[in-house]
């Protein structure tokens, strides 16, 4: 992966955070927190990694990310000063979930010894 990608990366990740954290009008994108974006080595499409701080809005979050996709498009392209803009592609991330799930796990292990 060349540098550019992931300076990109880099850049967009803190660009989103930024923006969901502060710039966001919407209730539900407020709670959302970037964890990881991945773009493709020929620049058309923008994996962005989110989680909700309140699991049980993960769907409307999720509707309130796909609403506004052209708009969070054109806001980071120009924070970014990006010539392409990658078509963005939002997925949720499970990762903490599973590892809270795997602390229970171990927990119950200890509790039995």
């Amino acid at each position: 992966m060349s540098l550019l990608i992931k300076r990109l990366e880099s850049n967009a990740l803190r660009e989103l955070s930024l923006f969901f954290a502060k710039d966001s009008r919407n209730s539900k994108l407020k709670e959302v927190t970037v964890t990881e974006v991945r773009i493709t080595n020929d620049l058309s499409f923008m994996t962005i990694f989110w989680t909700s701080y309140i699991p049980k809005d993960r769907g409307a979050c999720k509707d309130a990310l796909e609403e506004s996709k052209s708009y969070i498009r054109r806001e980071l392209a120009k924070k970014l000063n990006a010539r392409k803009m990658p078509e963005l592609i939002f997925q949720y991330d499970e990762a903490l979930e599973y590892g809270n799930h795997i602390n229970e796990l171990l927990s119950k292990l200890n509790n039995n010894q």
